[in-house]
């Protein structure tokens, strides 16, 4: 079965699109990768996007125009790149949107917005479309998050020793696949502070430190770095989960005002990335993994990886692409195989990682210009996953 898996992270730098051909056999689930790529937003709706993420406020005349905005957007990425990629019309579009808001209420979700309207891609394909993939779990009672635990639990079991799979995008989310159990949560920031922090250096010249280049200029102030890991979501137990409603450019700003004097560029870029290599490694010691398989936008960051190896000596930290899966294509894989799963009337989440009640199926079904007709509910569900050439 082929299908495609889109999305955009919370740093909004594209639309990432992959093509998988899936399989179910038995407990297994074979996956081979079709190809994947990234299509840039156009800037109008990346600078809407971004305007409308707290602290911004935004009308529901902006909202629906977003939705309808980033649903065109989509699915032009999916007529478009994804066709190629697939070598002609998929027979499954799985798509995550754009997360604008996750409401996290005294440490529990209420509620999470991911827009880009699904029937735009329909329409636009003719094939069913399977998205809002976190909402059936914060119904359950579990965070909507981080929904990477069903593909890395799969994809990593049984290698023998503890792995964590860390992906580097706005925030960094980490599942911890241990021989008896899965765990996963959000760490913290990963991209989302730097990033912000960049675009106000530069008036938007720049929308994030390229190569690591700044914060490599720059010195720790250990005495900001301080201040910022006092915060007390670090302290949390897991589940947990975060995102740019609590670590934004207002987050920064209080802790430079609380540090009480002034803080070089470079060293503020050097300070904020070192918080993301720091909150990491102490999220990761109680768990003492082996290997840490890094994938997304802060993968390519050489600095950040520098860090967080130095954080982190007596661990393997590679990135993903040594397991088969580009460090872009990661996200999108995990779309495509939660849709997949739905399909086949598989549970999409792993209820004692998010903290549901129980595993929920995973998103909604648009149809496409046909009637949907659904296989019958695979038997078992799978316990690996293998990517195959």
């Amino acid at each position: 079965m082929i299908v495609l898996g889109v999305g955009s992270g919370t740093s909004v730098d594209g639309i990432d699109v992959v093509a998988l051909d899936l399989e179910l056999r038995g407990e297994v689930v074979q996956a081979r990768i079709l190809g994947s790529g990234t299509v840039p937003f156009d800037d109008a709706l990346r600078e809407e996007v971004l305007a409308a993420y707290p602290p911004g406020q935004v009308g529901m005349e902006q909202v629906c125009r977003l939705d309808t905005g980033l649903g065109q957007a989509f699915a032009g990425a999916v007529a478009g790149l994804g066709a190629e990629l697939a070598g002609g019309a998929p027979d499954l579009v799985a798509s995550h949107g754009q997360t604008l808001f996750h409401d996290v209420v005294d440490g529990q979700v209420a509620g999470t917005l991911q827009l880009g309207q699904p029937a735009w891609i329909a329409e636009r394909t003719g094939r069913p479309v399977v998205s809002d993939l976190r909402v059936a779990d914060v119904a359950a009672g579990g965070q909507g998050a981080p929904l990477a635990s069903r593909w890395d639990a799969l994809w990593l079991g049984g290698q023998g020793h503890t792995c964590a799979a860390l992906n580097l995008g706005g925030i960094a989310n980490v599942t911890v696949v241990g021989p008896q159990e899965v765990l996963a949560f959000d760490t913290g920031p990963a991209n989302a502070l730097v990033d912000a922090v960049v675009a106000r250096q530069t008036a938007g010249r720049a929308r994030y430190d390229a190569d690591g280049a700044g914060a490599a200029a720059g010195s720790v102030d250990e005495g900001l770095l301080a201040v910022l890991l006092a915060d007390d979501y670090y302290r949390r137990e897991p589940p947990r989960t975060t995102g740019k409603e609590r670590f934004n450019l207002g987050h920064v700003d209080a802790a430079l005002a609380a540090r009480g004097r002034p803080v070089a560029d470079a060293d503020l870029l050097a300070t904020l990335t070192a918080l993301t290599a720091r909150t990491v490694a102490d999220a990761l010691a109680p768990f003492a993994p082996q290997e840490v398989v890094t994938s997304g936008g802060g993968a390519h960051n050489p600095t950040l990886m520098r860090m967080l190896a130095e954080a982190m000596p007596q661990v393997r930290v590679t990135t993903s692409e040594s397991h088969g899966i580009p460090v872009d294509a990661k996200e999108a894989c995990l779309f495509a195989l939660l849709g997949f799963l739905t399909w086949h009337g598989v549970p999409g989440t792993l209820p004692g990682v998010t903290g549901a009640r129980e595993a929920r199926l995973a998103g909604r079904i648009t149809p496409g210009h046909g009637p949907l007709r659904l296989p019958e509910p695979a038997e078992v569900a799978p316990t690996r996953l293998e990517v195959v050439g």
